[in-house]
């Protein structure tokens, strides 16, 4: 008997294992979800401030942060004022860091003409909830001279 459950325990772990991965692609975050999360940072922005909304876009805690979906913030050359899933970026230039990823971003997404237009981009970047490269699209929308993002993922097939 303990012969079958050295060999059922083993078994059961890949199929938790392979379960969770499923799971964690169960609960990406949606379209409706991403836009939604923006305009809250498009309200903060012009309800606080820049600088109280920007310290909360940084933070990995607050409600700008949830699963796969964040808030990022850059100026309009493209450096970094926010990212929720890696503020380390902040002051790096976005279009430097995606070089690294392969094929070149658009970069129209600095040129968001003027304050309420949205706009949304496709590219590669990496997933932070899944540390893998994978198709991103983010919605992005000009609050005075920062533009704000953020972005769905799509699993590379």
């Amino acid at each position: 008997m303990r012969s079958v459950y050295k060999l059922l325990l083993p078994l059961a772990f890949v199929c938790l294992a392979a379960n969770s991965a499923i799971a964690a692609d169960e609960h990406r975050g949606t379209p409706r979800e991403a836009k939604a999360l923006l305009q809250e940072a498009v309200t903060l922005v012009k309800s606080e401030g820049e600088k109280k909304a920007l310290s909360q876009f940084n933070d990995r805690k607050s409600r700008f942060s949830r699963g796969d979906l964040y808030i990022f913030a850059m100026d309009v050359e493209g450096s970094y004022l926010a990212s929720g899933a890696n503020p380390r970026l902040v002051g790096q230039n976005f279009f430097k860091q995606h070089a690294v990823a392969g094929r070149e971003i658009d970069r129209d997404m600095m040129k968001v003409p003027a304050d309420g237009d949205r706009d949304i981009f496709e590219y590669e970047w990496l997933n932070r909830a899944t540390n893998k490269l994978e198709t991103k699209f983010s919605y992005v929308e000009r609050v005075g001279d920062i533009v704000l993002g953020v972005g769905i993922y799509v699993p590379n097939k």
